[in-house]
């Protein structure tokens, strides 16, 4: 650590990297991804991602060292393996990045390559996310997926082959037709991949999507609700303990990245429709977003800081804090709530001991934590904060 630097500065951050770029959008996804029939423009689009990196590297991001990198979409997996190596080279070069650093690359079987993942390895990605989805021909079918469920598994095979003991499979449930045995022979196709960790969540309808507009007809409130609780109890009886609403993890392989989220610390975000965090050494509190659009991206100053920068109100740090720390089974130590958002333990007291009267939150002294019926409720849980 250069010895110019505030003692603050010693603080670790997350660095997140969008690549916007995927072969077709699927009804359901709502992300920042953009279809397109030429070639992405590679090599411009890594120099630009350099140089957005150099413009965040100011007070208060300089001379933090970077703990996790995530590389997601779009479909990262898009990018043959020299732009990831060019990329990834080019962040060392500007960062310190710790010599346990997570980096983790989102990778669709569809586009799963071996020369590609060999190359990724090679470069220093050291964890994958298959974004599986489901394992039914039938469901894939319906969730406008490309892949098939062989290339799913063969994605798996040859992530393996090429060295990678880190991977992270995607699963939905509550489907289109889908009934609970159906739910139960995908999940349990996905556990007989031995994957470190699941993602294992309910699909959901968002407005500005295919599916929102014209909605599919998908299982009864009750019946996704009863899938999601066999699935997880499947999961933990395979061995992967749930730390948060959606994630499932073998011991010591939780995503350290996302933990991070979840524990409002603080991460850079670049790439187009990237947005970042981060925390001064006066408790100011800001978020950054840069430009959605690929094209705006490419053509913005590269002279200039690219997009927005906006202070968190007080309000907003409450509710975005909650949103965040209530997701984890574990919940959080009651000194994390001032460390992240600089405000008194007074500003939420009242708020936590009326959840805790209704049973949705348990109160220790060390640990503050959703009770199953708070998990269960968990938007009625985190709606207490709006207002605070």
């Amino acid at each position: 650590m250069d010895a110019g630097c505030p003692a603050h500065s010693q603080r670790p951050l997350a660095l997140y990297v969008h690549l916007p770029w995927c072969v077709s959008k699927c009804p359901y996804c709502d992300f920042n991804s953009h279809p397109g029939r030429d070639a992405p423009p590679f090599d411009a689009y890594v120099e630009r991602l350099r140089l957005d990196l150099e413009l965040e590297l100011r007070e208060p991001a300089a001379c933090r060292p970077i703990a996790s990198i995530f590389i997601g979409g779009g479909t990262p997996s898009l990018f043959p393996g020299p732009a990831i190596r060019r990329l990834l080279d080019g962040l060392r070069a500007r960062v310190e990045l710790l010599p346990d650093a997570e980096i983790s690359l989102e990778a669709n079987p569809g586009t799963v390559d071996a020369g590609h993942f060999a190359a990724y390895r090679e470069a220093g990605v050291n964890r994958l996310s298959i974004g599986v989805q489901s394992l039914s021909a039938e469901h894939l079918k319906r969730l406008g997926r490309l892949h098939t469920p062989e290339e799913a598994r063969a994605a798996v095979q040859i992530a393996r082959a090429q060295g990678f003991d880190n991977l992270n499979l995607d699963l939905m449930f509550g489907l289109p037709a889908q009934t609970l045995e159906m739910a139960r022979l995908d999940l349990e196709a996905l556990i007989e991949l031995d994957p470190e960790h699941v993602s294992y969540y309910q699909l959901t309808l968002e407005p500005d999507t295919v599916f929102g507009q014209r909605p599919p007809e998908l299982p009864e409130a009750d019946l996704a609700a009863e899938m999601g609780l066999e699935g997880a109890a499947r999961l933990e009886a395979a061995g992967y303990g749930r730390y948060e609403v959606s994630a499932y993890a073998r011991p010591g392989r939780q995503c350290r990245h996302n933990l991070n989220y979840w524990r409002f610390g603080d991460y850079l975000g670049i790439g187009a429709g990237a947005h970042g965090k981060l925390s001064a050494v006066n408790t100011r509190i800001w978020r950054t977003e840069k430009p959605a659009h690929p094209n705006h991206y490419l053509k913005a100053d590269p002279t200039q800081p690219l997009g927005i920068r906006y202070d968190l109100s007080d309000a907003d740090l409450i509710l975005e804090f909650a949103l965040n720390a209530l997701r984890l089974t574990h919940g959080f130590e009651p000194e994390l709530f001032t460390a992240t958002t600089g405000l008194p333990w007074s500003r939420i007291a009242a708020t936590l001991e009326a959840a805790a009267r209704d049973g949705l939150l348990s109160l220790g002294p060390e640990r503050i934590r959703p009770t199953s019926l708070g998990r269960d409720f968990l938007d009625d849980l985190v709606g207490r904060f709006l207002s605070v």
